[in-house]
């Protein structure tokens, strides 16, 4: 297992039709406009800043291999929207 990365920028751009936010090579799912995808990234930067229970946090990579990853209940990063 590994630990919560200290620092995560979204970035807002256009993708699959529409505008989306994405960290890494990992997208959302495209909104209808730019303002409409900022807006969700800084939703998804303040969930992710919420302390409360520890959390196993699984996701898939671009490559196709699973990650397992933990969060403490204070082992939150620090997330940023990169503005255009």
């Amino acid at each position: 297992m590994t630990t919560v990365p200290n620092h995560l920028t979204y970035h807002v751009g256009r993708h699959d039709g529409g505008w989306a936010y994405h960290l890494d090579n990992v997208w959302s799912e495209p909104f209808p406009t730019h303002a409409a995808a900022h807006a969700a990234a800084h939703q998804a930067a303040r969930r992710q800043q919420r302390s409360g229970q520890s959390a196993e946090i699984v996701y898939q990579a671009e490559d196709g291999t699973w990650h397992r990853e933990f969060a403490g209940p204070s082992d939150r990063p620090d997330v940023s929207v990169a503005e255009r």
